[in-house]
Protein backbone atom coordinates (compact mmCIF):
# COMPACT_ATOMS: atom_id res chain seq x y z
CA UNK A 1 0.00 0.00 0.00
CA UNK A 2 1.21 3.16 -0.65
CA UNK A 3 1.46 6.57 1.12
CA UNK A 4 -1.32 8.14 -1.29
CA UNK A 5 -3.52 4.99 -0.77
CA UNK A 6 -3.45 5.84 2.84
CA UNK A 7 -3.97 9.86 2.26
CA UNK A 8 -6.89 9.07 -0.09
CA UNK A 9 -8.57 6.20 2.70
CA UNK A 10 -8.14 9.48 5.13
CA UNK A 11 -9.66 11.76 3.01
CA UNK A 12 -12.62 9.48 3.06
CA UNK A 13 -13.63 9.47 6.78
CA UNK A 14 -16.33 11.10 8.18
CA UNK A 15 -15.86 14.24 9.81
CA UNK A 16 -17.14 13.15 13.29
CA UNK A 17 -14.32 9.70 13.04
CA UNK A 18 -10.90 12.62 12.82
CA UNK A 19 -10.23 12.50 16.38
CA UNK A 20 -9.91 8.96 16.61
CA UNK A 21 -7.91 8.50 13.24
CA UNK A 22 -5.80 10.99 14.62
CA UNK A 23 -5.25 9.40 18.03
CA UNK A 24 -4.91 6.00 16.28
CA UNK A 25 -2.43 7.43 13.89
CA UNK A 26 0.12 9.59 16.00
CA UNK A 27 0.68 6.29 17.63
CA UNK A 28 3.37 5.56 14.80
CA UNK A 29 5.25 8.86 14.37
CA UNK A 30 8.09 8.31 16.64
CA UNK A 31 8.68 10.12 19.67
CA UNK A 32 11.87 12.33 19.74
CA UNK A 33 14.50 12.07 22.50
CA UNK A 34 14.55 14.45 25.03
CA UNK A 35 16.95 17.46 25.32
CA UNK A 36 19.11 17.54 28.14
CA UNK A 37 17.67 20.02 29.73
CA UNK A 38 14.41 18.69 29.29
CA UNK A 39 15.89 15.13 30.93
CA UNK A 40 17.17 18.07 34.19
CA UNK A 41 13.59 18.92 34.48
CA UNK A 42 12.01 15.17 34.41
CA UNK A 43 14.71 14.40 36.95
CA UNK A 44 14.67 17.33 39.54
CA UNK A 45 10.65 17.03 39.19
CA UNK A 46 11.21 12.83 40.35
CA UNK A 47 13.28 14.17 43.37
CA UNK A 48 10.92 17.26 44.43
CA UNK A 49 9.61 15.70 48.06
CA UNK A 50 7.51 19.10 49.00
CA UNK A 51 4.63 18.76 50.73
CA UNK A 52 1.43 17.66 48.88
CA UNK A 53 -2.04 19.03 50.43
CA UNK A 54 -4.49 16.29 49.12
CA UNK A 55 -7.95 16.61 46.94
CA UNK A 56 -10.08 16.28 50.08
CA UNK A 57 -8.01 18.72 51.86
CA UNK A 58 -9.08 21.45 50.15
CA UNK A 59 -12.12 23.53 50.64
CA UNK A 60 -14.09 23.68 47.17
CA UNK A 61 -17.01 25.70 48.41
Amino acid sequence: MSRETIKYLIDMIPEKDIDTIYRVLVRFVPETEPLPDEIEAILEAKADTSPTISHNEINWD
